[in-house]
């Protein structure tokens, strides 16, 4: 029943114009923000650790628009999911700098595309995958029954999604072997000691290496990338960033560093 439940929400965020959607979502992460929630006390608690300058009304209005872009994510999602190749490329509206992506590609080493928490990582997903042979890691949904849907509709434009796990990292090293792309998020905290601390707005966080070791050994180049969403249902700005040189260091202190500082 869960599953079925769940199931039919997806359906009818789905198939809602965007603006609607997104107005649902927003209304949605302003509640978020009106009750005492855990995810309004630790959105809170990071934004007075990463910016102990500002005052606190600042904080609580970037905390706020935070908590409603949050709910925007959580019902875009399906919309995007259930969404073509071509409704995909539509909602695109610019890219901040599409060269640096393709002569990246160019090269013809593979590149790995980098998508962290921010703006519509879904769309950034699914854009690549329009466009480049391209292998993404995913987490497997807890309910086993949305896991079909979920990996179908990721791949809707092109992508083929491995899961987080040790075989899913063999494929995308054979995907860089065989010159093609993989996509990954990288601010995601690593298990056991799959990481290093590294400075994040001056605080240690304990980051992933595993950008670092496939990026160093394949010598491939990196772009990071995410997605803006735009007022009223109007699309997405595509922001694509070249990051920190260092991102190819061979310590993977000093390449996880220059990720965080690139993600800031």
């Amino acid at each position: 029943m869960k599953a079925k439940l769940v199931i039919a929400l997806l359906y009818f965020f789905g198939h809602l114009p965007l603006r609607l959607n997104q107005a649902i979502g927003g209304f949605l992460g302003w509640m978020l923000w009106l009750i005492p929630t855990r995810a309004k006390a630790t959105t809170l608690t990071n934004l007075q650790l990463c910016f102990p300058e500002k005052d606190m009304h600042w904080i609580k209005d970037t905390a706020r628009q935070s908590l409603i872009e949050t709910g925007k994510t959580l019902t875009e999602s399906p919309f995007l999911w259930y969404a073509s190749a071509k409704r995909i490329r539509e909602l695109i509206t610019a890219v901040s700098d599409m060269p640096a992506l393709e002569d990246a590609v160019k090269q013809g080493r593979g590149a790995i595309l980098v998508s962290p928490h921010i703006g519509s990582w879904e769309m950034t997903g699914l854009f690549a995958g329009s466009h480049y042979a391209m292998t993404s890691l995913y987490k497997p949904p807890k309910i086993q029954e949305l896991d079909t849907l979920v990996k179908q509709a990721r791949e809707t434009t092109g992508s083929r999604l491995v899961p987080t796990t040790a075989g899913g990292i063999r494929q995308l090293q054979q995907a860089l072997a065989n010159r093609e792309c993989i996509g990954m998020l990288p601010d995601q905290e690593p298990k056991g000691s799959g990481g290093v601390f590294a400075p994040f707005f001056n605080i240690p966080a304990y980051t992933m290496t595993l950008l670092h070791k496939l990026a160093h050994d394949n010598q491939v180049p990196v772009i990071i990338s995410f997605a803006e969403r735009l007022p009223k249902g109007k699309g997405y700005y595509l922001h694509i960033l070249v990051p920190d040189e260092r991102i190819h260091d061979k310590d993977p202190a000093i390449s996880a560093a220059a990720m965080n500082a690139t993600i800031e």
